[in-house]
């Protein structure tokens, strides 16, 4: 189903994303295996030493962490100062977001992303909008970090510990600001340099781009996409497919469908989209072919057609997105109809409740709990046959 030019690039773009996280621990970690070596031959007993490997190990993955709020920051600071107002920010599954003007502590984890910060967008004015400093200020703020780690690496020299944190420092956000920077597809997501070289090229991928964050911000205020207007959601076609955010309004416009429970009319669009030659981007897909799963099991519910959906990399995905209520409520689904195990529904249904408290989007998740509604009640009345 899935025939498309990026099944030959994602190994390659993997591999690279790999191979830069195995350059950063390996430069990181010989600066910790130095400095232990220089405590070792100083005298010091090998507990002490394995004492301070294990401290500095925790030391380096709290610089990684941090310098993700760091980058997020930067896409905070620099779209507040071109006009944009603020919705969330998230730091590993950690969030913080803006609902009914107040700031609320949320849970959210995506796959293939370390974090995010979304913002409600300016107007368009005759197509355009600031755009560059807001997709670019987490790697320039990356950048400007990993500066001034180096700045005060010298001063610092005389701190226990202190000049080895601003070397590990420096070190990840000069990467994370060329990886974030220089425009590259990785894996799942564009990276924001990619982003930002495609809407300076192209007028209908600024237009997406907006949409994007105008419908994220509607969905933050409680607003659910079938409530929105029609007219933002429309298929992309031609050449628009070939720009990863433009083919992205297709995944909210078969959403959309999914939302008003136009589930025939959502099967063949998802079904067109995954099949075209397109840049939709990895996360994307699996998601679409989740809702393909769904309406397979509220419908047909065909075994061999299922089997077929729940290929080796599709339960990949859903296990590492196993907290999305979108991914739950298939699993639901999937545990009711294809497998008639009503303990089993009834426990991801708890799961799903208890995730529902902490989700960020009350409208996504009533929508969700809507689609369990119906999955349950084709249950019943398989049970009345």
């Amino acid at each position: 189903m899935q025939k498309n030019s990026q099944k030959k690039k994602i190994p390659w773009q993997k591999g690279l994303f790999s191979l830069v996280f195995v350059f950063i621990g390996g430069i990181c970690g010989l600066c910790i295996a130095h400095h232990v070596d220089k405590l070792t031959t100083s005298g010091q007993g090998a507990g002490n030493a394995l004492l301070t490997f294990g401290l500095l190990l925790l030391g380096f993955l709290a610089v990684l962490f941090l310098q993700i709020i760091v980058h997020e920051g930067g896409h905070l600071v620099f779209g507040l100062l071109s006009g944009y107002t603020f919705s969330s920010f998230r730091a590993g599954s950690f969030m913080v977001i803006k609902l009914d003007g107040k700031l609320r502590f949320k849970r959210l984890s995506l796959a293939g992303t370390g974090g995010q910060c979304l913002m409600a967008p300016p107007d368009l004015v005759d197509g355009k909008m600031p755009f560059v400093l807001y997709n670019l200020g987490g790697s320039l703020l990356n950048l400007i970090s990993a500066a001034l780690c180096l700045i005060l690496y010298f001063p610092a020299r005389a701190v226990p510990y202190l000049p080895l944190f601003l070397l590990m420092g420096a070190i990840v956000g000069a990467v994370y600001a060329l990886m974030n920077g220089i425009p590259l597809r990785l894996g799942a997501v564009d990276n924001d340099g990619y982003n930002a070289w495609s809407m300076g090229k192209d007028p209908a991928a600024l237009r997406a781009f907006w949409l994007q964050l105008k419908l994220n911000a509607l969905v933050t205020q409680g607003v659910r996409l079938k409530d929105m207007p029609e007219e933002w959601f429309q298929i992309p076609e031609g050449e628009n497919l070939n720009n990863s955010m433009t083919a992205a309004l297709g995944v909210f416009a078969c959403n959309r469908m999914m939302d008003a429970h136009r589930f025939q009319s959502a099967r063949t669009a998802m079904e067109n989209l995954l099949s075209t030659h397109s840049a939709l981007i990895g996360i994307y897909r699996n998601l679409l072919l989740n809702d393909l799963l769904y309406c397979e099991l509220l419908f047909e519910n065909r075994p061999d057609r299922i089997k077929r959906m729940l290929t080796k990399g599709q339960k990949k995905f859903m296990k590492s997105m196993k907290t999305y209520p979108a991914i739950l409520r298939t699993a639901h689904a999937y545990a009711l109809l294809a497998q008639q195990d009503e303990k089993k529904a009834a426990q991801i249904k708890q799961k799903f409740e208890t995730i529902g408290r902490a989700y960020p989007y009350p409208s996504d998740w009533e929508s969700e709990r809507e689609l369990m509604d119906l999955a349950e009640a084709k249950a019943r009345t398989q049970q009345e046959v």
